[in-house]
């Protein structure tokens, strides 16, 4: 097929660079992209890592290990879990731009989102939320109650070229805006917000800005610090390549006196704890006397954390620490760029901007579930296909030969 062709010419052509590249990052390592050596040996070509990322086999290793110390199968093996919890939170903040003291563990983003609008007292109060169409879809839910509750909520459109304007959002943050919501990769089309314009846009009106990274962490280029984001939450089952159950939720060192304590949890207590209450305890007029953590966690940590969720991460962020977020955005552009370009010639409707970096993309087609399930099904392609649109998520041990799966599967030209 001459589609088929083109694709695999035009990744052949991107490929020999962009492994030279990623080998030169890779601090003296052999690994190269793909990385298809690191995961189990998938039935069905896997182009969904946006909806749930595989898990690498070192981290499958590394579950093992934890669930032999668990079973007390063996010699103890000395584990370390505060250690480990530190290590990768420090990790994550690496990979993010963030300092550990920004960072506290929780269950999800969406834990993470609710979090941060209690620390703002929302809604009491009023005021304005200014989010947009390409927010998550789950968070429509969140804030459709607070405009019940009173909020003055403003849902910012979708342009048809798949974008959220500037302008638009400049129109809408005024003096009464308190938080500005948003996705840094949107989870519908991959559009990829200028964090620092979202921020500086917010601030200039006293406004905070709260964003999901979860499609961003790990797959695309990203710096906290440097856009002036004020609070971040990030899953990590999909690009961080953990499972569910463990998130991060960042706030930025300088408001963090700023916002309320939104819940109590025992992981919030820091320095000094003294009893009052058992044998041998001193005298006092409390049960018991304490302080607080530093950072953000002295505000929003909660208890217990997902052993099983940081051993597996600790892996899992030294792999994606290993290849180098850059190296990996530059591995799947050509991929992504062949996708965008055949789909388009064959007139399929895009929904993900011309020049995306990001590691989704997505098209509008009416009946997409019905229509295209047949067909991915009998190639063996697994993606993310809704009622009227689908979504292909590009990750490290992705090549062109999936490209070439993939463009052979779809129609060639969309239904209508």
């Amino acid at each position: 097929m001459d589609v088929t062709r083109r694709a695999l010419v035009a990744g052949a052509a991107a490929a020999p660079a962009t492994a030279h590249a990623a080998s030169g990052v890779l601090s003296g390592t052999t690994r190269l992209l793909p990385a298809k050596a690191a995961f189990a040996k998938m039935p069905y070509v896997y182009l969904d890592a946006g909806s749930t990322h595989p898990m690498p086999l070192g981290a499958k290793a590394a579950l093992e290990d934890y669930l032999r110390f668990k079973t007390r199968d063996g010699p103890w093996p000395g584990y370390d879990m505060g250690a480990k919890e530190r290590a990768v939170v420090e990790a994550f903040g690496a990979l993010v731009g963030a300092a550990p003291d920004e960072l506290c563990i929780v269950q999800s983003t969406t834990m993470g989102e609710n979090l941060v609008l209690a620390s703002l007292g929302v809604p009491r109060g009023g005021g304005r939320i200014v989010t947009d169409a390409l927010h998550f879809f789950g968070s429509f839910y969140t804030y459709g109650e607070l405009a019940k509750a009173g909020m003055d909520v403003v849902t910012l459109p979708m342009t048809p070229d798949g974008r959220i304007e500037m302008s638009a959002l400049e129109a809408a943050v005024n003096g009464r805006t308190r938080l500005v919501a948003l996705s840094h990769v949107s989870t519908v089309n991959g559009f990829e917000h200028d964090l620092k314009r979202v921020c500086d846009i917010a601030h200039a009106h006293g406004a905070l800005v709260y964003a999901d990274i979860v499609h961003g962490a790990g797959s695309t280029p990203l710096d906290l610090r440097a856009t002036g984001v004020d609070f971040a939450a990030c899953s990590s089952y999909k690009w961080l390549m953990g499972d569910f159950g463990l998130a991060f939720l960042y706030v930025r060192r300088e408001i963090q006196d700023r916002v309320e304590r939104p819940w109590w949890g025992y992981h919030q207590v820091g320095g000094r704890f003294q009893t009052h209450l058992y044998p041998f305890d001193p005298p006092g007029d409390l049960p018991a006397e304490y302080g607080y953590a530093r950072g953000a966690a002295g505000k929003f940590a909660m208890g217990t954390t997902s052993w099983t969720g940081v051993v597996q991460l600790e892996h899992s962020l030294g792999f994606i620490h290993e290849l180098t977020v850059p190296a990996i955005q530059a591995w799947r552009q050509p991929m992504a760029d062949a996708i965008q370009g055949e789909l388009r010639r064959r007139g399929y409707r895009p929904l993900t901007p011309e020049g995306s970096r990001t590691p989704l993309v997505a098209f509008a087609l009416k009946d997409a579930r019905a229509r295209l399930a047949g067909p991915l099904a009998e190639a063996g392609v697994r993606m993310t296909v809704s009622a009227h649109r689908f979504r292909v998520s590009l990750s490290v041990f992705n090549d062109m030969n999936d490209v070439d799966r993939l463009l052979e599967a779809l129609p060639k030209a969309p239904p209508a």
